[in-house]
This record gives structure tokens, sequence and C-alpha cells, in this order.
């Protein structure tokens, strides 16, 4: 998993990813008895239900039957919410609790992963954020950690997390947008205008997204597959 470089001196208020680089919010006898964890379960709930674009402070305020102003003890934005809705969700993401070798670490944290993407298809378009949260972090160590085992060295260390990274963010971006239902007749007149056109793109008329059902479990373990076999390769020719 890729993280974000936070900004150097002052930051502007308000950005994604502050919440991760100023102090928590006050806390004590005077705070109100809602507290951060409840506010972020409930976007969660929220951004699952509804995805990013419907979440709103007094939307989520509601929800929680309370105020705006009482959320502003726990977070001062949207961007608030969001970093710390992402980085709980990551919270899913299983660590090999014992190693079964490096292939199989990395394969066990990218397959959880994906499913925490695909549970929660919003998450995806937001992973641009700086990711500072905790549950991230420590996934991410996980992952830069167990390369450095494998052998990787940099610059092909950075290059192997980044292509782990994109490759997963990229699969679940593409399958939580993916026409279904609805858009079944959307994908058959992109077919008819493939095959129209077989003289110019032969390779996706036979065999390009829109022809055939996508088997995503299977095309995402292939091509996790082929990954590892390049940082593999890689390694062992440094």
């Amino acid at each position: 998993m890729d993280i974000s470089k936070a900004e150097s001196g002052a930051r502007r208020s308000g950005t994604a990813g502050d919440v991760w680089l100023r102090p928590s919010a006050r806390k004590g006898r005077d705070a109100p008895p809602l507290s951060r964890d409840r506010i972020v379960e409930e976007a969660v709930a929220l951004l699952d239900a509804e995805g990013a674009d419907r979440l709103t402070m007094r939307r989520l305020a509601e929800r929680l039957g309370t105020g705006s102003t009482t959320l502003y003890w726990h977070v001062k934005t949207k961007d608030d919410v969001l970093d710390l809705a992402l980085d709980m969700i990551f919270a899913e993401v299983r660590i090999p609790a014992e190693s079964r070798g490096w292939r199989a670490d990395i394969t066990a944290l990218i397959d959880g992963w994906r499913a925490v993407l695909l549970r929660h298809p919003w998450s995806a378009a937001l992973l641009s954020r700086p990711m500072l949260g905790p549950n991230v972090l420590a996934r991410s160590e996980f992952l830069y950690a167990t390369l450095l085992k494998a052998g990787a060295v940099e610059p092909h260390l950075t290059a192997a997390a980044y292509g782990l990274s994109n490759y997963v963010i990229g699969s679940g971006l593409m399958q939580a947008t993916w026409p279904t239902g609805a858009g079944q007749e959307a994908r058959q007149a992109a077919q008819e205008h493939l095959r129209a056109h077989r003289d110019s793109y032969p390779a996706l008329a036979a065999h390009g997204p829109h022809v055939a059902e996508a088997d995503w479990d299977t095309s995402f373990a292939l091509g996790l597959t082929w990954l590892l076999d390049g940082i593999q390769a890689g390694i062992a020719g440094k």
C-alpha cells in the first residue's frame, strides 16, 4: 500500500489528511457523549449505502440524531470524516500472523485489501488522499517489510510496492464502477461497436472487456501472479 507524503511546513486548514497531522479533538468531562469512533462507524454505513457524494456533515448528524455542531467536537470537516472512514475500513484487512513465505503473505494482504475495496465500493476512488492513519500505516509497513525481507532494494522496492498498490486500487475501482443490470444495454452496444470495427480493433473485438463476461476473481489472481513473478525475477537478477 502506497502512502502519499505529507506536505512539509504549515498546511492549509481543512484539507485531506489534516486529521492525522493535528492534535486529537478535546477530551474530558466537558466533551459530548458522542465519540469519534461512533461518528466514523455511522459515516462508513452512510458511505456504503449511498457513496461519498451523498456524505455531508448535516446528513451524518441527522443519522446520529444530533446537531452538526456536536460533530465538530470530534471532526472539523468532511475531509476528516473521509480520512477516518478510510482508515477504519483498512482495519478489516488482515495482516498475516504467521509467515508462509513472502509471496503467500503479500497475496493474502492484497486479496484482503481487494475484498475491503469491494465491500466498500466508495473507497477505491478516494485512495489518492494522504494515507497516514494507523491501520493504513500498519499494513503499508507490512508490505514494505515483506518486500525487504524478500530481497527487494531501491528503486525496485518502491516500484514493487507502487505496482501492487496501483493494481489492487485500479482493479477495485474498475469492478466497483463496472456496469451491471441496467448497464447491460450499454455493454451490448459497446460489443456491437467493436465487432463493427473489427478491422481497426481486432484484439479488442475478440478479447476485450466488453466482449466476454468478466471473471473478476480469476483475472485478478492471474494478474497478481504475473506481478509477483516479475518482482521475484527482479530480486533474483539484482
